[in-house]
């Protein structure tokens, strides 16, 4: 006989494919009352409908997030994919509104699977300069009455931070549903849900996990009957996290804030050390008071920090010669803060703008930087070596 139970806190992994049901009256309970967040724990069906260390991760989560419920999902683009799927209504035509400030495999995503595989209408808004205009964005809503809009509470790499609460209250006027990528605030500076936004998700695999060694997307939300749809489709296309995955990332949140609390602490520091180096034109980070939208983010935040990202510029007469400094500076750099494309890592990385995002932020010379909770003195040391070489 295998022990059913032992002195430990933590929920099991479990890995099986299929649940014992121990006899047809609760297997029909079971399958009725599949699409409701788990309640009953004999009521496990197949782990790519519902799996209980996947369930105890979520709840982990919930709490985090102040949501009634949160659901798992492989990564940040299959959170998109369920976010936005339950909300197409065959019924009626889908004019959907997105801020042009999100993450480019958000874009790719509307474009390529929304709008010419589903026939989903998407119309775009965009800032101001490096703010949006939210007198502007009223009219984009009378003019257009989307059903859903789409916004990213802090942008990348621009880190535009969009005045959450006032988009909500207006895109709720004109009867639109809300969805927030809050990736970048995490729910230590931001939760959207207080705020009345409909979804709130993140790409767990960032600050969440914050190790830059797993993949995991995170969804949320208070209504039961999105709730209900989001677990439908998560179902049904087969976007469940493993419980192995499941596992480790309910271990990560358990320092979660410690660790946002380090990111932003250090993420600030390097800002103010960046902005009076002499080999660097512009710094981006929304607390210094020459960031377009400082004043939005001390408000939306309350103080509690500004982001993890610091985008910088280095000095150059040209375009030629701010391509090589970026360049050598991140080959220089790369011992200590290697060139790796992602964020939110505890270690410090970092990814030049303008090779990754071309067109739109055609500016060689900038840098954005994902800042790690190592001991500052030796992030910043590092930087200013490599930039007394540059």
């Amino acid at each position: 006989m295998s022990v059913k139970k032992v002195n430990s806190r933590r929920v099991p992994i479990y890995r099986d494919a299929g649940f014992y049901l121990k006899d047809i009256p609760t297997m029909k309970k079971a399958f009725t009352d599949e699409l409701t967040h788990p309640s009953d724990p004999d009521l496990y069906i197949y782990s790519r409908y519902r799996n209980p260390t996947v369930v105890d991760a979520e709840q982990c989560m919930a709490k985090i997030e102040g949501a009634a419920w949160s659901l798992l999902c492989q990564s940040g683009m299959a959170a998109i994919d369920i976010a936005l799927s339950i909300f197409q209504n065959q019924n009626k035509p889908n004019k959907w509104a997105f801020f042009t400030e999100i993450y480019g495999g958000t874009n790719s995503y509307i474009d390529r699977v929304l709008v010419n595989r589903r026939g989903i209408e998407a119309i775009r808004f965009a800032p101001d300069g490096d703010t949006y205009d939210l007198d502007k964005f009223s009219s984009f809503m009378e003019d257009n009455r989307p059903s859903l809009v789409f916004v990213e509470a802090m942008s990348n790499p621009m880190l535009i931070v969009a005045n959450v609460k006032k988009v909500i209250s207006i895109a709720k006027k004109y009867g639109a549903s809300v969805i927030v990528d809050n990736t970048f605030a995490t729910p230590y500076l931001l939760k959207p849900l207080d705020l009345d936004a409909d979804i709130v998700i993140h790409s767990g695999t960032k600050y969440l996990a914050g190790h830059g060694n797993l993949s995991v997307g995170v969804i949320s939300g208070n209504s039961k009957d999105l709730c209900e749809q989001a677990i439908e489709y998560r179902k049904l296309v087969g976007h469940m996290i493993s419980p192995d995955e499941a596992y480790r990332f309910n271990d990560m949140l358990k320092s979660f804030d410690l660790r946002v609390k380090q990111h932003f602490r250090n993420a600030q520091l390097i800002a103010e050390f960046l902005s009076k180096h002499p080999k660097v034109e512009k710094v981006l980070y929304p607390s210094l008071e020459n960031h377009p939208t400082h004043q939005i983010a001390e408000k939306l935040f309350d103080g509690k920090g500004y982001g993890g990202i610091v985008t910088f510029d280095l000095a150059g007469e040209n375009f030629v010669e701010k391509q090589k400094r970026c360049e050598h500076f991140t080959n220089v750099i790369s011992d200590e803060i290697p060139l790796i494309p992602t964020l939110g890592d505890a270690d410090t990385i970092l990814m030049p703008v303008e090779p990754v995002w071309g067109n739109k932020y055609p500016f060689p010379g900038m840098i954005r930087l994902s800042v790690g909770i190592e001991d500052v003195s030796l992030i910043i040391s590092a930087i200013e070596l490599t930039l007394d070489k540059c």
